[in-house]
């Protein structure tokens, strides 16, 4: 085989590995659809599985991305954007309907008004071009709706709740905090995913066991839970007081600059 036959064979390997992971990415949306449809069959425990699904390609999917270079081997196809509608199906639409179909949200126009004040939050958190910090945080609530109807289900939360838990949440998509991107923030990126793993391993075992779950395994999966929540919370503050600091540092530059052009 001459070199450019074998370099042409390579190419195709690569492009057919690349479009491998775009269908892979693009699977989200075939488990979407099979979320909506068992959740107007009240098929709780099915949907919740599939969430999980859903979580393992969009865990991995970026993984796979970067080794295949598809950026670069398959310009024509923006594998972010096509995450983005994924991750929007599965992530917010999808769960929504969970919570509105089998009751956990108010029958009729209220219940259809929270699922689209929080889907409206969402689509917003979306198409942010900050959404996604250069260091890898997410900025606002990261529509995180799967893993809310999740322990809506868990927790057995009534309509009040659901609906005050959801309206504080969609609020704080437009809250400021820097939230950790679990695969990809590199301060406790260790630590942050083995507790992740975990969390998965405790989302898996309680799903296994509804309507029953065992107390202590919801508590487990909560921890985690503060733990993102608070540590969110703490590189948040030190973030904006990095900025801060920076941005003074650069004031006082400028005005001395300014002083001594002056003399």
């Amino acid at each position: 085989m001459t070199a450019t036959g074998a370099d042409s064979e390579h190419a195709l390997r690569e492009r057919v590995l690349a479009a491998g992971v775009h269908l892979f990415t693009a699977s989200g949306v075939l488990l979407a659809l099979a979320m909506v449809h068992f959740s107007y069959l009240q098929d709780v425990r099915t949907v919740l599985w599939l969430f999980l699904a859903a979580m393992f390609i969009d865990g991995v999917d970026g993984f796979l991305a970067r080794g295949a270079r598809v950026k670069t081997v398959l310009p024509t196809v923006d594998g972010a954007l096509l995450d983005n509608i994924v991750d929007f199906i599965t992530y917010a639409f999808a769960p929504m309907v969970l919570l509105w179909a089998t009751g956990y949200l108010p029958d009729g126009i209220a219940g259809g008004a929270v699922a689209g004040a929080v889907l409206l939050a969402s689509a917003y958190q979306f198409c942010r071009t900050d959404a996604k910090t250069d260091d890898h945080f997410f900025r606002g609530f990261p529509s995180y709706w799967n893993i809310v109807a999740f322990y809506v289900v868990v927790l057995e939360l009534g309509q009040v709740a659901t609906v005050v838990l959801l309206l504080a949440l969609a609020v704080a998509s437009f809250v400021p905090i820097d939230y950790l991107y679990p695969s990809r923030t590199r301060q406790l990126w260790r630590t942050t995913m083995i507790l992740t793993a975990l969390w998965f391993v405790g989302y898996a075992a309680a799903v296994a066991t509804l309507p029953d779950t065992p107390a202590w395994i919801i508590a487990a999966t909560l921890l985690y839970v503060g733990y993102y929540t608070v540590t969110s919370i703490v590189f948040t503050v030190r973030r904006r007081g990095d900025e801060r600091s920076a941005d003074g540092t650069t004031s006082g530059a400028t005005s001395r600059a300014a002083d001594g052009a002056m003399r």
